[in-house]
């Protein structure tokens, strides 16, 4: 390269780190404005399912009598809403409203022999005075499913005839129980439908009736029950999906998205977009797992789910187990009690929700608030963004500095026109990388001069220890350059939803450490980038490089199953969550404080003084990506995650510093040892 794009390259690089400073300067107001956004919806709904209620009913003597009273012990644990599902012939028969028959109950009651032609389902109403309720919606239903609906009685008891086999319409989907959602509002809980997209031909006029029916009682907010939203059928271009959003408008109701789903229901990010975001984040106990759980384990749960990823609405299953061991029916009611209420060992999850702030009631969706000239603050954060990619970029090859820093804007902006999504996302991603990245080049790069300074004599362990501190310091600064980028051009509602999300997270947490490793091998031990490649490559393979290697690989397998949200913790690790949880109020991350942390500070001290002391700093790059990563989680509310990074750099430094003592004091005894065995020949 000509000596004058090397002198411009310099000066750049030095205007870019200003460039870099505005960017994360004009991202601050942006990240304040998403804490106005995260503190604008503080009420929790605790809601039951009401159809997992009726059937444990209905394995008791007097299934009725067992409900009311489940209720009021649950509406008193702090339970406030009920999840009423489309009701089926089965749920309107735990209720007690109806009794079913195949063809041949029914002949037997009629005192005949059933038709080997017959395989209809009939039903009975049990109580008159709500037969006019139910008789038409199990008529609509039915033939809008396509069955013939007849009429027929039984002992001066009317019903219906269903020409259609029982095993089928015993669930086929029907409107929700209208009598039920009166009786649990009149009990002073709030109703939470559970809708599906069941019936083959969405109706709008139908739906329209139903959430009417919603409205007069005060509801608010649904829940969707299934693989996808109300009205989805075939797909979004035939348009149910937004005519079902356009009547939940009309009435004022918002919609509640479950986390964790295996499969995200289909439909609901269009939904929600067209409901401008009227939705919160529900989370969900399953009934499998409401019958094994512990109290403590569950408990935390409930808590963490709402102060630390914003959940708005804990959904609680149930289910009917039988023990063989008790020699009993099981169910899990008393332990939902004792969690939410607390008990001799515990303050319970309604206490500690309204410690942190939270209040049980009618959840209501997040206010966004945008700050002053926000498009123009983020278009600022962006050019910081690819200010700081480009450095990067010139720490590995400086002579490609501006064309890195061209290339990259003219890349960036031709994929904002294809798609602004994925161009915010991958600028947001190569930001996270390249922050770590570079911060942790620049201190291998000031250590190297460090040590070339000291010319030969050691530096002393205060002014190490005090170096460590201070390059600690201004490494972390660095790495954290990337957070202002990441909130303000990921501060959109929908990634707070979940409904978008950061990507790219296995290569946030591989790549930085493969650049560093790569830095510390190839760069800057007195030959060229090419040399020391072909000394590493001309080095003999031996069995214990091989060994080296197949643990490496095994360990960067098993940390990355340990990333994102879907990675597996042990019993005992949960656990001591549990106690980090219940010890600082906020959960540092494992891997920072354990391991991260205290690897890289000791590493900084070690390496001022011998070179192996950087293979530390490669392992120790983990904590310097990790606290990037901790602002990936958007739906983390952002001050939780402030105080998640520091609080994990505290006690990091401090396990650190417990390292660095134990090595100067067998350092000591080593040397002290050495001598005297040398004294001693």
């Amino acid at each position: 390269m000509p000596q004058w794009l090397n002198t411009w390259n310099a000066r750049l690089a030095k205007w870019l780190w200003w460039v870099v400073l505005l960017g994360v300067v004009a991202a601050l107001p942006v990240m304040y404005a998403r804490v106005q956004t995260e503190s604008s919806a503080d009420e929790v709904a605790i809601v039951m399912d009401y159809r997992d209620l009726l059937q444990v009913g209905n394995t008791q003597a007097n299934p009725e009598a067992f409900v009311q009273e489940k209720l009021k012990q649950l509406k008193d644990a702090g339970v406030n809403g009920m999840a009423v599902f489309e009701s089926t012939l089965e749920e309107l028969s735990w209720a007690g409203e109806i009794n079913v028959y195949n063809a041949s109950q029914a002949a037997l009651l009629e005192g005949k022999i059933s038709s080997p032609q017959d395989n209809g389902t009939y039903v009975i109403f049990n109580k008159p005075e709500h037969e006019q309720t139910l008789r038409p919606i199990i008529e609509w239903a039915f033939r809008h499913h396509g069955a013939e609906v007849t009429n027929w009685s039984i002992n001066d008891r009317s019903g219906l005839r269903l020409n259609m086999g029982y095993d089928d319409a015993y669930i086929r989907a029907m409107q929700p129980n209208p009598i039920a959602m009166k009786a649990l509002k009149d009990a002073g809980f709030m109703i939470v439908p559970r809708l599906s997209d069941r019936f083959e031909r969405f109706d709008p006029k139908e739906v329209d009736k139903w959430l009417q029916s919603f409205q007069e009682l005060g509801v608010t907010r649904v829940l969707f029950d299934g693989e996808a939203v109300t009205g989805f059928g075939k797909g979004l271009k035939f348009g149910g999906v937004r005519t079902f959003a356009s009547e939940l408008e009309k009435y004022g109701i918002g919609v509640g998205i479950f986390e964790n789903l295996k499969i995200p229901q289909k439909g609901m990010a269009s939904l929600a977009n067209i409901l401008k975001y009227d939705a919160i984040r529900a989370h969900s106990v399953g009934e499998a797992e409401m019958t094994v759980i512990k109290k403590p384990v569950l408990e935390d749960r409930l808590v963490l789910g709402v102060k630390d990823r914003n959940i708005r609405l804990l959904y609680l299953n149930a289910a009917a187990v039988r023990d063989s061991t008790k020699g009993q029916v099981t169910y899990p009611f008393d332990n939902i009690i004792d969690v939410l209420q607390g008990d001799e060992d515990s303050v319970g999850v309604v206490k500690q929700l309204k410690d942190f702030g939270f209040e049980i009631g009618e959840p209501k969706a997040f206010e966004v608030h945008k700050a002053p000239q926000e498009m123009l603050l983020r278009g600022l954060a962006a050019l910081g963004a690819i200010a700081l990619i480009a450095l990067t970029f010139g720490l590995f090859i400086p002579s490609l500095l501006l064309p890195a820093l061209v290339i990259g804007g003219i890349g960036g902006a031709g994929l904002y026109v294809l798609s602004s999504t994925l161009m915010v996302q991958a600028l947001v991603l190569f930001a996270a990388v390249a922050a770590p990245t570079a911060s942790v080049v620049l201190l291998i790069k000031r250590i190297r001069v460090l040590r070339e300074s000291s010319e030969g004599h050691p530096i002393s362990g205060i002014r190490r220890l005090g170096g460590a501190i201070l390059l600690l310091v201004r490494t972390t600064i660095l790495s954290l350059a990337a957070v202002p980028f990441i909130v303000a051009l990921l501060n959109h509602v929908s990634y707070s939803l979940v409904l978008q999300q950061f990507r790219g997270v296995s290569l946030l947490h591989l790549l930085p450490i493969a650049l560093v490793a790569l830095y510390v091998f190839l760069y800057g031990s007195g030959d060229t980038v090419l040399g020391n490649a072909r000394r590493i490559l001309s080095m003999p393979l031996t069995v214990l490089w091989i060994v080296g290697i197949g643990i490496l690989g095994a360990a960067g397998m098993y940390y990355l199953t340990r990333t994102g949200n879907s990675g597996q913790v042990s019993g005992i690790e949960m656990q001591f969550r549990s106690i980090l949880e219940n010890t600082f109020g906020v959960r540092p991350r494992t891997k920072e404080f354990l391991l991260g942390h205290p690897l890289f500070f000791a590493g900084i001290f070690l390496a001022l003084r011998y070179r192996w002391g950087m293979v530390l700093l490669i392992a120790g790059t983990i904590a310097q990506l990790s606290m990037v990563d901790t602002f990936a989680h958007i739906h983390t509310p952002l001050l939780l995650s402030i105080i998640r990074i520091f609080l994990g750099l505290g006690i990091g430094v401090l396990i650190g510093l417990v390292i660095i003592v134990a090595w100067q004091i067998a350092e000591k005894i080593w040397t002290k040892w050495f001598r005297s065995s040398g004294q001693a020949v």
